[in-house]
This record gives C-alpha cells, structure tokens and sequence, in this order.
C-alpha cells in the first residue's frame, strides 16, 4: 500500500538511505535473482479451493498473493490501560503464493495462551513449520502470543492444515467488512506527512504497511511483500488527537540498532526483536514497538527509524 506500501515494488532497485549497507543487499540481491523463482499470476477462481477449506474469503493481490485476514474480534485485550482493536494488534492472517510446482504458505495467527499447545500440536501434524513465536505487547490481558507458520505444498492442503490449527482456537466466523469504514478521529493528514506516506482506514485504525526496497527470497522462490514482508505501522485513536501506535519494523542486520535508538530517541518502547522466517535472504529481522500519546508527535518520532531502513520510496 503506498501509503500502504504493502503493494509496492519488491525489485532489486534501492535507494541510498541512512542505513548503510542496503545497497550491498540489492546487488546481492539482483546477482541471485536470475536463479530464483516468481510467484505467478493467479485469479480469485484459483483460490476458491483454499476459501471454500477455511470458510473465508480473501483478498489476491497484485495477481499473486492470496491473502486471508484472521482477525481476533472473539478477545478483548488491554495492554498499558489501552483496550486494544484488532487492527491494532490482533489481526492474523494467512497468506498463499503460486509458485512452478508448489503453493507457499505464509501467516501469522494470535492465539490465547490456553490455545497455544493446541495450535501448535495441530500445525505440527499437519507439517507447517512455526517460524516464530513471540509478542507484539509488552503488557496485556490475556496474555496472547503470536506464531509464525511457513509451508510449501497443495493448496488446498495446505490449506486444511491451517483450518486444523484454526479449529483448535475460538476464533469466531468469518464477518463481511462494513460498509462504511468508522472515521478516524486523528489528524490524519498531519501523520502523513510527518512519515511522508499516505495511510489507509482500516476498521478504525490507521494503517501504514511498507515494503522493503530490495527482492527478499526464501530457497527458490522471491518473496512478494504481500505473504508479510512488510514494515507496519499501526495508529488507534484513543481521543483528542491522541493515539496508541503498535507495529513492527523489518531490517537487516545493519539496520537493527539505527532502529531501536530512533525509536528511543522519540520515547517509543521496543516490545520484541525477532525473526518471522528461518531461512529468508537477505536475513530479516523483526522489531515490534508501542507507544501513546499526540498522533503526529508520534509519527515525527517513527520518521527517522524508517528512514534508517530500506524501504521502498514513497511515491
């Protein structure tokens, strides 16, 4: 999304940024790209097995990307006095690629901690792979983790595997999206231009998610920022102009600590440092964030830890 960046580009093409090093990345990067392999182009009929086995609709995007929101609406969580929506923090997903000879599986699901034994006993027996488990809030009630899940196969196998997992928690049905979406009671075009990004409304929250400027591959097969290979950054309005912010930055290893000392120059707290993928290249790495207070006085303060990373442009 370009303001939701999650649409944009994922080539080789980068620019050169505070970071350092993410030049070396791209022409790593472009110098392995003629042995990789693309996801290919697909229509909504292709995945209507996969929607029929799990009973929900998603959506394709850019032609290549089957992507499935499996929000929790089921769990109210407070973190820090703040109750949070589930576009804020609880918004799984699972996400389907078409490569040659396989589909690639990629999600993320927020499961209770109850739910959690169960969930991984049910992937684990279905051969999807965790590929991370951690937290995106420092303090909540209940306690919620989230899990990564990666896995190559037939689709709609792959696809029963995950309704397994699913069928071992309360997530409720699947819910048409409204009709109309709540306004955002934020100075929005302030937070835009504080990031330099146009975001998107989405079920009441306020929603930037950026590529990466450079191709990321996992083994044979080019990641498409769509399956979540994305920086995301996450306004809730909380009232008077006020927001609480939660999301996750992706970067390299160079990037790692320029991110974590911007974000604490500006007063925001570092929730988690992790991975979501075993064997991505180049190596990505994962920081989750929370903070609340004025929303553009936020967005000035996570100005500078994108502008630390590798991120495709704004146009």
């Amino acid at each position: 999304m370009a303001g939701s960046g999650l649409l944009a580009g994922c080539g080789s093409q980068t620019r050169n940024d505070a970071a350092g090093g993410t030049n070396v990345v791209a022409a790593q990067a472009s110098a392995r790209h003629g042995h990789l392999e693309q996801p290919e182009q697909t229509t909504e009929a292709d995945w209507k097995p996969v929607a029929d086995t799990l009973g929900r609709t998603g959506t394709l995007m850019n032609g290549t990307v089957y992507r499935v929101p499996l929000p929790r609406k089921d769990l109210t969580v407070t973190t820090q006095g703040v109750t949070v929506k589930p576009g804020l923090s609880l918004g799984g997903y699972a996400a389907f690629a078409q490569y040659r000879h396989e589909t690639m599986l990629m999600g993320d699901l927020v499961v209770t901690e109850d739910e959690l034994p169960k969930v991984t006993d049910a992937l684990q027996a279905a051969g999807i792979e965790q590929t991370a488990l951690h937290k995106h809030l420092l303090q909540q009630s209940p306690a919620i983790w989230w899990t990564h899940v990666h896995a190559m196969g037939d689709p709609a196998t792959l696809a029963m595997g995950l309704k397994s997992a699913l069928d071992a928690t309360a997530i409720p049905p699947a819910s048409p999206p409204p009709a109309t979406q709540p306004p955002i009671a934020l100075d929005t075009a302030g937070i835009d231009q504080a990031l330099g990004r146009k975001g998107t409304a989405d079920g009441g929250i306020y929603k930037f998610s950026i590529a990466r400027a450079h191709t990321v591959d996992d083994g044979e097969h080019v990641l498409p920022p769509a399956l979540g290979i994305t920086t995301a950054v996450n306004f809730q309005p909380l009232g008077a102009g006020k927001a609480a912010i939660n999301g996750d930055f992706v970067m390299t290893a160079s990037e790692v600590q320029k991110v974590i000392q911007a974000l604490r120059r500006g007063g925001i707290d570092i929730v988690e440092l992790h991975n979501h993928s075993l064997s991505d290249r180049p190596r990505l790495f994962y920081l989750h964030f929370w903070a609340t207070g004025d929303g553009v006085t936020l967005a000035k303060a996570l100005r500078p830890a994108l502008d630390a990373t590798g991120l495709v442009s704004a146009s």
